[in-house]
């Protein structure tokens, strides 16, 4: 080993040491030390070592020191990486110094040096608890861009902290139009916190209103969703043909066939006109639970109301009929009904009515109990 290494494993054998002792005085002692060898001669400090004694001020509490450390990595031949911004970030933000905080949180962005998720997701409340939302959100949307897994709790308090100012819900609803999964099953806080911002400021459009209906409608929560239709009505708005099919969707998801036909009765008292979708989502809601004979009379109805069914439609119901109640024949039907509307039905569902129609015609021919019952 070379003389510069010794120097340097004695520097970093040193700093681990009273890195370990938690002592203001040796602390201090240590960063004088540091500063007068690295000012003398470049290369005996190492970018770890500087960033256990940053660490170190933090968990003492020392915002200004661990800055003043920051601020001479250049002069002592260091480069500042993930962990130096993050420690950093971190003692200022616990001294409250967060307009500082904010300084040293730009120069990782541009540098676009984010330490790992769970870091950035405590730098993200840090801000957030600091009245600073709106930077946390800047650090959320790099975050998103470089595919860090952040903590959801995180996530959902910067949301509600967004929800706080009238200028920043529009942020926190964007966020939410990206939950999926999990992460919107156990959103309701957050969503509670969009609907509460929408009520406080000047009343926003359909639109808005909208994302947090789907939000609790595919969470589950419906009872949340239809106090999300109301206040649209109190505050002058129209529930649009979307906000009823989403809802729907919402009751058909969880087997609520009648309470998603009651929303259905509601959305042709206010709408002359409704869409596809809104009857694909019943249909599609009917089949799950195989209660055909009402998702057959749904498909007639599209047509009385004006809606003209589509491939999907039938496609669904056709499946299901043959998959579940083996029912060649009204799936033929079906199938005739779509020709004469013009309507191609792909060829595997095609084969499927052949499939079911032939089993169940050797089953005639063997002498056995007719498939359909």
């Amino acid at each position: 080993m070379g003389n510069e290494e010794t120097r340097v494993s004695v520097v970093d054998s040193l700093v681990k040491v009273i890195c370990n002792d938690l002592r203001k005085k040796n602390a201090y002692d240590l960063w004088d030390l540091i500063k007068e060898s690295g000012e003398k001669e470049n290369g005996v400090l190492t970018v770890d070592a500087l960033n256990e004694l940053i660490a170190l001020f933090s968990k003492l509490g020392k915002g200004k020191a661990a800055m003043e450390a920051f601020d001479k990595f250049g002069d002592l031949g260091c480069v500042l990486n993930e962990e130096t911004y993050y420690f950093t970030i971190e003692v200022l933000c616990r001294r409250s110094i967060y307009d500082l905080a904010w300084s040293v949180c730009e120069k990782m962005l541009d540098g676009e040096s984010l330490p790992d998720g769970k870091q950035v997701g405590k730098i993200i409340s840090w801000f957030c608890k600091g009245g600073k939302a709106k930077d946390a959100h800047t650090v959320y949307l790099l975050a998103e861009q470089k595919n860090k897994k952040l903590p959801q709790s995180s996530v959902n308090f910067l949301v509600s902290s967004l929800c706080k100012k009238d200028e920043t819900v529009k942020l926190a609803l964007e966020m939410l139009d990206g939950f999926s999964g999990e992460a919107r099953k156990y959103a309701i806080k957050p969503f509670s916190s969009a609907v509460r911002g929408l009520c406080r400021g000047p009343p926003p459009g359909n639109a808005v209103f909208n994302s947090v209906v789907n939000g609790y409608s595919k969470a589950g929560d419906m009872d949340k969703a239809k106090e999300v239709i109301k206040l649209m009505e109190d505050r002058g708005l129209k529930p649009d043909v979307y906000t009823y099919t989403v809802v729907m969707s919402g009751y058909a998801n969880g087997g609520q066939m009648d309470e998603a036909c009651q929303v259905l009765s509601e959305a042709k008292e206010k709408h002359t006109k409704l869409s596809p979708v809104t009857y694909h989502t019943l249909v599609r809601g009917y089949c799950k639970i195989e209660e055909f004979d009402k998702a057959l009379k749904l498909l007639n109805e599209m047509k009385d109301f004006g809606v003209r069914p589509h491939v999907d439609e039938y496609n669904k119901l056709i499946q299901s009929l043959c998959l579940k109640a083996l029912d060649w024949q009204t799936a033929e039907k079906l199938l005739d009904e779509m020709k004469e509307n013009g309507l191609y039905l792909n060829g595997i569902t095609r084969g499927l009515i052949k499939a079911v129609k032939e089993l169940e015609a050797e089953a005639v021919d063997s002498g056995e109990a007719p498939i359909l019952a």
